[in-house]
């Protein structure tokens, strides 16, 4: 049964991570200033969270992440901007297909730190998945961008940092506060370089779905779910924004996928429903 809850959990945050293509698409600002509004409304919506759940205990709490939730934080603030300046240097294929890398890497990770060896269905799972991202970024790959290759390559490890480190202070406790604290790092690093000001209405409204819908449900369910599943499993789920990611910006902008992201979609898709799937267990001989 937690299981289970975990895989929802981190599903319902793979489908909240899907979304930024779409609302980065739909409100018409820079990328830090999306980065930073994004930050600071979901920063004050999973602090109100974590003190209408904790009430007078709250600081306490906040304390308690320990240098694992600022761990944590630190690199879940650090991987955003990698992945941001990535896609300046590099194309959208070269980041999926880096980033496709994930549940290796998380394996590897977990298989140090945590002590969690996964067995051969995941691996081959997340081979699979890489597979499917490949087909989807089939023909767009380009030469002559190591920069932003590299980049790539760090924002993933450090996100695959993030997922072993959430894993492992979720077994001590909750790890809300930390992504709470994760935003406002996030918030205060692109202040600088954020435009705040004049906005019309609708942007605002949009701006307030993105950092709630997008990132503050994102974060709240990884957050949940990391608990009740291995770092690798949850890596593996979160590849499920891949696949997802189109599917939003045909429905709201009408922009029809390619064959072979449908096609690499389906494969991401089934293999990690082929990790989720419960394994058939020996039948009992009777006596």
């Amino acid at each position: 049964m937690q299981r289970w809850l975990g895989i929802g959990f981190l599903s319902g945050s793979a489908v909240a991570y899907s979304m930024a293509g779409f609302f980065t698409r739909l409100i018409p600002l820079d990328v830090m200033s999306l980065l930073c509004w994004r930050s600071i409304i979901a920063g004050i919506m999973l602090t109100v969270l974590v003190l209408l759940r904790y009430r007078g205990d709250a600081w306490r709490q906040t304390r308690a992440i320990g240098r694992t939730g600022l761990t944590i934080a630190c690199m879940g603030s650090f991987s955003s901007y990698l992945y941001l300046t990535a896609f300046r240097h590099t194309t959208v294929a070269d980041v999926a297909i880096i980033y496709a890398t994930l549940p290796f890497m998380t394996a590897a990770l977990a298989w140090v730190f945590l002590a969690e060896r996964e067995g051969w269905r995941v691996l081959v799972s997340s081979l699979l998945a890489l597979v499917g991202v490949a087909v989807m970024a089939r023909g767009a790959l380009h030469a002559g961008h190591i920069l932003g290759d590299l980049l790539a390559v760090g924002m993933t490890a450090t996100f695959a940092v993030t997922m072993v480190l959430l894993r492992r202070g979720g077994r001590q406790g909750s790890m809300m506060p930390a992504v709470a604290v994760m935003c406002i790092i996030t918030a205060v690093a692109t202040a600088p370089f954020a435009h705040f000001w004049p906005l019309d209405t609708r942007t605002l409204v949009y701006l307030g779905l993105f950092g709630t819908c997008q990132l503050g449900l994102g974060l709240l369910f990884l957050s949940l779910g990391m608990r009740h599943v291995t770092a690798t499993q949850g890596a593996l789920l979160g590849l499920l924004d891949t696949p997802l990611a189109p599917l939003w910006v045909w429905l709201g902008f009408g922009e029809v996928p390619p064959s072979a992201t449908l096609i690499g979609g389906a494969i991401v898709m089934l293999a990690v429903l082929w990790t989720v799937m419960p394994t058939r267990k020996a039948a009992v001989a009777p006596a």
